[in-house]
């Protein structure tokens, strides 16, 4: 049987910092009708790119004179949270699904809030290259990953075995070690400018691959 070949979204299919700057900018035009503040999308890219994470909302509200009150900032997270987004896929990836969808079996099995996550793959247009879409949230936050449970729920789904699997992801923290207690073979993809590229972990949270660019799956994978 060929393989499943199973896909993580977030900074392996498509630039995630797109999405972060796509709802600071959902949220300075939310502030800019329902307040005073000004100024905000420059202000957390400004704290983004410094490296910031976290309380970006809390910081850039500080730098523009305005108090960071925690029932506006709730608001502003929410505002964040369920835009729909300006962001579109690594050139790589447009490829890799349009590759592995025209002989193998594909999937996507993604870490988030619910909504996020669906607007995400909405905005990016890729349902249709799927054969099983998991959202480690519709299991509860307590399953996301590392839990195998979405990994399973996948193989369930698709009607495979572990050995059968491939996941394809970029955060060795999170992504592998259930896959590889599941029998999965693992592939990291470390971006030049990937979020965790420069990550260090121990052997039972590394993937079995380091790839680059997308494109090296053809000859890995076949």
């Amino acid at each position: 049987m060929r393989p499943f070949v199973v896909f993580d979204l977030d900074d392996t299919l498509f630039p995630e910092w797109q999405y972060v700057l796509s709802g600071f900018r959902a949220v300075d035009q939310w502030l800019a009708t329902q307040s005073s503040v000004l100024g905000f999308y420059e202000a957390a890219c400004r704290l983004f790119h410094q490296g910031h994470r976290g309380k970006i909302f809390d910081e850039a509200l500080s730098e523009l004179g305005a108090q960071p009150d925690p029932t506006l900032v709730a608001t502003m997270i929410a505002v964040y949270r369920e835009h729909r987004p300006t962001i579109s896929l690594h050139d790589d990836a447009s490829w890799a699904l349009e590759y592995f969808a025209s002989w193998t079996a594909i999937g996507l099995l993604s870490d988030g809030y619910l909504s996020t996550q669906q607007r995400k793959v909405e905005a990016l247009e890729i349902q249709q290259a799927f054969m099983v879409i998991v959202f480690s949230d519709e299991f509860g936050r307590q399953n996301w990953k590392p839990s195998p449970i979405p990994y399973s729920a996948a193989m369930d789904l698709a009607g495979r075995r572990g050995e059968q699997c491939v996941y394809v992801s970029d955060n060795p923290v999170k992504d592998f070690v259930a896959a590889k207690q599941l029998g999965w073979t693992t592939v990291r993809i470390r971006r030049p400018d990937g979020e965790y590229r420069d990550i260090q972990t121990d052997s039972a949270h590394e993937a079995h691959h380091r790839i680059s660019s997308l494109h090296e799956l053809q000859n890995l994978i076949r």
